[in-house]
């Protein structure tokens, strides 16, 4: 019965983070405002959270703090970046650029892990990296047609900062995800607030009644709830099922881009996004073999 229900929890949490670019495509602040937004009442949603189930953070939390708060920064970073492909391309190709997020974990976890690189990750490396190619129209289009170089560009890098956030998560240790995603986004808040009030030029008329009832709900639902409905799901599943589920979120990133937005979906985006997807869902079964193996 837990099984299934963590498997509720998930995908409800899921089908919440893909559908976070919909929501954000409608709000009027620049990227770094609705990033240290999110921040702010994610952290406070799941302070409060913690208070109302008088759930102490762990002190192994102490040891690794300065790591986990660099890596909270990076969050914080990534979010803007994500939210900037947001603005010059579709959701969907944003989301798949996101999804690349695997390639360079995969790259660098020999040097920075000091793990095993296998033939069957480097081709679903290589495989990802060709479904990028289909994505970004470059075949059909060259440089300057297609999706928004600029916007993929954005995209790419969000993956890259990511894949950093999840290097450094390893190197964290066991640390309860609950008590680090609370000192990460708190850590994302705290240097977000002071850079978006310091190089953003945020004016009374974009804090619109609907802007603000977005805003609260990004940073509510999409972030606290969110991120509650998850780490309470993996509790009860085992790693790999969290992992191959967690991929129902850019899928409904994808569908909601065309449903909703009525963002142009065509066969190479199709075509591109199999290949990403399916090269990352490949690489975590590849990974819990090696794992039974060893």
């Amino acid at each position: 019965m837990n099984g299934k229900l963590g498997i509720l929890k998930l995908s409800a949490a899921m089908l919440i983070f893909g559908s976070v670019g919909i929501f954000v495509r409608y709000i009027s602040l620049p990227s770094g405002a609705v990033a240290a937004a999110r921040g702010v009442i994610g952290t406070l949603f799941l302070a409060v959270l913690a208070v109302v189930r008088r759930q102490k953070l762990s002190s192994a939390i102490r040891q690794k703090l300065p790591l986990l708060c660099i890596s909270g920064v990076c969050i914080g970073v990534n979010w803007i970046l994500l939210f900037e492909a947001y603005r010059y391309t579709t959701v969907a190709v944003a989301t798949l650029c996101y999804y690349m997020a695997p390639v360079p974990v995969i790259a660098a976890s020999p040097i920075v892990l000091g793990e095993r690189l296998t033939f069957g990750k480097s081709l679903c490396a290589l495989s990802a990296v060709l479904g990028m190619v289909f994505v970004s129209g470059v075949l059909s289009d060259g440089l300057s047609g297609g999706s928004d170089m600029k916007g993929i560009a954005f995209g790419l890098s969000a993956a890259a900062v990511y894949a950093a956030v999840v290097l450094m998560n390893k190197r964290a240790g066991d640390i309860p995800a609950f008590d680090m995603t609370v000192v990460q986004l708190g850590s994302a808040a705290v240097v977000l607030v002071p850079y978006t009030l310091l190089t953003e030029d945020i004016s009374l008329e974009m804090l619109s009644v609907s802007a603000i009832i977005l805003l609260i709900t990004v940073g509510i639902i999409h972030t606290g709830f969110a991120y509650a409905l998850y780490f309470s799901a993996i509790k009860e599943l085992k790693a790999q099922t969290a992992a191959i589920f967690s991929y129902i979120d850019p899928l409904v990133a994808v569908l909601l881009s065309a449903l909703l937005l009525k963002e142009p979906l065509g066969i190479e985006i199709i075509i591109g996004g199999v290949l990403i997807i399916g090269s990352a869902v490949i690489s975590e079964l590849i990974g819990k073999k090696e794992m039974e193996n060893n």
